[in-house]
């Protein structure tokens, strides 16, 4: 909340200054300006507002760097956790006891795909993979495929679940 603050504060400084120089550009050239000001306020002014465009451009540098490196920090955790999540899937195919082929439907079903797809990448028929799928359920004590993406999510889900994933990951 403080920085969304500091930034709109930035924004309006910055809009003010350059307000104050696009209005001093248009009322010299409309001639609107009725009362000269002294050359000594004008100065004060053009150096506040040229002060308030610098201070803009550090500060809009400097939060762009903090949000840059906010980025890196969730994109690198997001990493671990991909790796800690992949790291749980072999371990718990491994325990399950799964072949390589096997172990390749379960991916691809974890990922979502279907059995035509998961045909289609692995260059078998649809029999095989159903064949392949039902001893993946059988070997996972599940029913389905709902069901055994769901132990995943389970893990996903538990409130030390993303603990537990990273610690696998070491």
């Amino acid at each position: 909340m403080r920085r969304a603050g500091l930034l709109g504060g930035l924004v309006l400084l910055q809009g003010v200054a350059a307000l104050f120089f696009v209005s001093d550009i248009a009322m010299s050239v409309l001639g609107v300006r009725s009362t000269p000001i002294s050359w000594q306020t004008r100065e004060i002014l053009e150096i506040a507002a040229a002060l308030g465009l610098v201070l803009g451009v550090v500060l809009g540098w400097l939060a762009l760097r903090q949000s840059m490196a906010g980025k890196a920090r969730a994109e690198a955790s997001l990493r671990q956790v991909q790796r800690a999540f992949r790291d749980h899937l072999e371990a718990t195919f491994r325990d399950w006891g799964l072949t390589p082929a096997e172990h390749d439907v379960a991916l691809f079903s974890v990922k979502g795909l279907s059995i035509q797809e998961i045909a289609a990448l692995r260059d078998t028929s649809e029999g095989t993979v159903k064949a392949q799928s039902n001893a993946i359920y059988r070997k996972a004590g599940v029913s389905g495929r709902a069901q055994l993406m769901s132990l995943f999510l389970e893990d996903l889900l538990a409130e030390d679940g993303a603990a537990a994933l990273q610690d696998r990951a070491g």
